[in-house]
């Protein structure tokens, strides 16, 4: 049988040979945080989006085009139906396209595609609603019978026009406000290189 002293040492060689061996290994256990891996599981609801402007705005643009289009919706009699069927389908899309785009700013979703100008898409679709939406109102309006849905319909789509135009005028200040800081950077970016090169004098020599 072996003595205490024989067994204290055994254990403490093969402790140490297993400290070694774990170290030296390269299958280390993982140490990333379950929220930063990726997955279905990290989409996340960005609320200081819904409490900016920007977040408010779509949140009432998709609520004015959806009751806009569920009071189109209800009129069972037209004639003629151009201007309503115009209607519906300015309500409709403005819904679909403003919902998505809601979705993926307050979901975070646009950061995982960095290829699309997310800033120009959004004025884009603010800009064509404003103007759809205006005129859509207008010609139903002008073409409508007086019945309640119309004139709801009507009402709610000048409510969509107001919106959707406050939401533009945001949409191109922060447009312009982003050209501005673009200009500045590669402004101050040329003027480090510059300063850059006027500190070499190795490089000074080699363009003389």
């Amino acid at each position: 049988m072996r003595s205490g002293e024989e067994l204290d040492g055994f254990e403490g060689e093969a402790s140490s040979t297993s400290m070694i061996s774990g170290a030296s290994s390269p299958y280390q256990p993982t140490t990333e945080p379950v929220s930063q891996r990726r997955g279905l599981g990290g989409l996340r609801c960005h609320p200081d989006y819904l409490r900016r402007a920007p977040g408010r705005f779509k949140l009432a643009q998709v609520v004015l085009a959806l009751i806009a289009f569920i009071c189109i919706e209800t009129i069972m009699e037209c004639s003629p139906c151009e201007g309503l069927y115009f209607f519906e389908f300015v309500s409709c899309s403005a819904f679909v396209i403003t919902g998505v785009l809601l979705l993926m700013f307050s979901l975070n979703l646009h950061t995982r595609i960095p290829q699309i100008n997310w800033n120009i898409t959004d004025l884009v679709n603010t800009g064509l609603s404003t103007f759809f939406f205006f005129i859509a109102s207008i010609v139903l309006a002008a073409l409508n019978h007086k019945a309640g849905a119309e004139i709801a319909a009507v009402v709610f789509g000048f409510l969509a026009t107001a919106v959707y135009a406050a939401n533009t005028f945001l949409a191109v200040q922060k447009w312009r406000m982003n050209i501005r800081q673009q200009s500045t950077n590669e402004y101050i970016r040329a003027r480090t290189e510059s300063r850059e090169v006027d500190s070499r004098p190795e490089i000074q020599r080699l363009d003389t």
